[in-house]
């Protein structure tokens, strides 16, 4: 039995966002696709409306992904139906000046007919974020 199409862009997605591999992860999405992450005004979805088409989507890597040193991603559990697919994840982002930023949450992905991504929606706040300050010396 094959993996769900819309797991499979998920895990796809994870692979190339903990590799830093930013074109690879573009062309894993539609045209039209939109990203809310997280769902909601935030630092990283300022308008709230999220990022819509590819364009946008390369700028959402430029301005989230791209000024961390690494993401990695911890999947608790995964469910899919119909074209989607939702993970319990939690994702811990160490950035350059050593702060760690960990959000656990649910993770939304929907997908075409071609298996691309459609649809990227994280449900987490930044308020429940946790953040580690490196020990000052």
């Amino acid at each position: 039995m094959s993996e769900h199409p819309a797991i499979t862009a998920a895990h796809s997605s994870w692979r190339c966002v903990q590799t830093r591999k930013r074109q690879e992860w573009l062309a894993l999405l539609a045209d039209d696709v939109t990203i809310e992450d997280p769902i909601g005004v935030a630092p990283t979805n300022p308008t709230g409306k999220g990022f819509r088409g590819r364009e946008e989507a390369a700028r959402f890597w430029d301005n989230t992904i791209g000024p961390t040193q690494s993401i990695t991603i911890e999947a608790h559990e995964s469910f899919a139906a119909g074209n989607e697919s939702a993970h319990v994840l939690t994702l811990t982002m160490t950035f350059p000046n050593h702060v760690r930023m960990q959000v656990h949450g649910i993770f939304t992905y929907a997908v075409d007919d071609t298996g691309r991504i459609k649809s990227l929606r994280g449900y987490w706040a930044l308020g429940d974020a946790k953040i580690e300050k490196p020990a000052s010396g």
